[in-house]
């Protein structure tokens, strides 16, 4: 259940700019945020109280934020998601810097349980890189809310930004090594 609804989740976010830009003209805003509404309100009683950062109150602030987002009812409140979901993965990404171990430090140790030394450094750094990722793509995303044409808000929102993300990645993949030696 949790993977079925982690994968929508991925998903909607995935396709939500393009199913905002194609329904504009046949379906009231506040349904397409109340269907986000929903995943969400499932993500935060599915989701531990504790064991995790956020346990159920960081679903329950997107849940808030799409529940408002719903009762606007406004084609431009549904502009304001895609900043919502990176406020939230920079508040993650941020959080782990400070309490815990860093996100991507997490993910290295389902592979490499042992992680050196190095590799804690390495891990903590690509972490900060992908919250100032984080930061810029929000930013972008809130002035194309502000004053982008639908057009641009769809194709940064549902293309640019997940190739950015991509770039990211493979750039990161291909330092590993180098920093690895390091």
């Amino acid at each position: 259940m949790k993977r079925a609804l982690g994968a929508a989740l991925a998903l909607l976010g995935v396709a939500y700019p393009f199913a905002v830009y194609f329904s504009l003209e046949h379906v009231r805003p506040g349904w397409l945020a109340a269907a986000a509404a929903a995943l969400w309100l499932t993500r935060a009683l599915c989701r531990p109280e504790a064991g995790q950062f956020g346990g159920r109150w960081l679903p329950g602030l997107a849940l808030a934020f799409c529940t408002a987002i719903a009762l606007a009812d406004t084609q431009a409140a549904l502009r304001w998601y895609p900043v919502m979901v990176n406020a939230l993965l920079l508040a993650v990404f941020g959080a782990s810097l400070m309490h815990g171990r860093p996100v991507i430090e997490r993910l290295a140790r389902l592979r490499h349980p042992d992680l050196p030394e190095a590799g804690v450094r390495y891990t903590r750094r690509v972490t900060e890189v992908w919250c100032g990722f984080f930061l810029v793509n929000g930013g972008i995303a809130a002035a194309l809310a502000l004053w982008g044409s639908w057009s641009a808000w769809t194709w940064y929102n549902g293309a640019a930004s997940y190739a950015l993300m991509g770039l990211l990645l493979g750039g990161e993949w291909l330092l590993r090594p180098a920093a690895a030696r390091a």
